[in-house]
């Protein structure tokens, strides 16, 4: 009898949310997202500008890099819908209910993972509401972080004034 090893269920859906990914238009990082339960895939999102706007790879030029603001700081001035956000939106709330957010960030320059990606601080908020337990987000091709939103609730890092991811 022959043994074919799997790909374990976290990197499964977190391949699927980088394959997500490839549909980003923003110029730094694109982000894709994917909403599991019970070995379901409930919604998917990427970043991207609103639904008949303009997207930064149609115009050419991110404001937020024109403007070096920094990774984590000042996202209204961004045109995209966070991945996450995008996710959200195209699921009930009702199905969400402990269910897992995958998340995989690609930097579009180098092609390379981002590092140390989380959700923003925005995000995180959007996550709570819609009663996701865990987000799952890649390291590398094979290594990732599993987030229990419960920490996101308890350890409150607005009250403190932290930013971002």
């Amino acid at each position: 009898m022959m043994n074919v090893s799997r790909r374990d269920k976290e990197n499964y859906y977190l391949d699927i949310a980088q394959a997500v990914s490839e549909r980003g238009t923003c110029l730094r990082r694109n982000f894709g997202a994917i909403i599991v339960k019970n070995d379901q895939i409930l919604a998917t999102g990427y970043s991207g500008a609103p639904r008949g706007r303009k997207n930064c790879s149609d115009l050419g030029v991110c404001l937020r890099e024109k403007m070096n603001i920094p990774r984590g700081e000042r996202y209204e001035l961004c045109r995209s819908v966070h991945a996450e956000a995008n996710a959200i939106i195209s699921a009930s709330r009702s199905e969400m209910i402990g269910a897992a957010l995958y998340l995989v960030g690609v930097d579009k320059k180098s092609g390379e993972l981002v590092e140390n990606a989380c959700s923003c601080s925005m995000c995180k908020r959007l996550i709570i509401n819609a009663g996701i337990a865990r987000v799952i987000i890649r390291n590398t091709p094979d290594r990732f972080t599993a987030v229990y939103v419960q920490d996101w609730i308890e350890n409150d890092e607005s009250l403190y004034g932290e930013l971002g991811y």
